[in-house]
């Protein structure tokens, strides 16, 4: 009768301070249109919560990718003067 209670239940994880899918979302949008560089930085951040939180790194990759592609064909363009903002 003098049986000890059961440990209590952990605390949930902060569900509240996930952002994994709004920096891979953020990343990817701005990767693609307009600046490669924060689709980076989005992008890592996003990793860094799916680790964190355990959940899938895809969105930060994609952001990551699209970035690193901005990047690249802004260069591309630039040098060959194609560029619609460097006329």
């Amino acid at each position: 009768m003098n049986t000890p209670y059961p440990p209590p239940p952990p605390p949930p994880a902060a569900a509240g301070r996930d952002r994994t899918t709004l920096w891979g979302v953020l990343g990817i949008v701005l990767g693609l249109l307009c600046c490669g560089i924060l689709g980076i930085i989005f992008g890592y951040l996003s990793i860094r919560d799916a680790r964190r939180y355990g959940k899938s790194p895809v969105l930060g990759y994609l952001a990551i990718a699209f970035g690193v592609i901005n990047i690249i064909a802004g260069a591309i363009l630039r040098s060959t003067g194609n560029h619609p903002f460097y006329r």
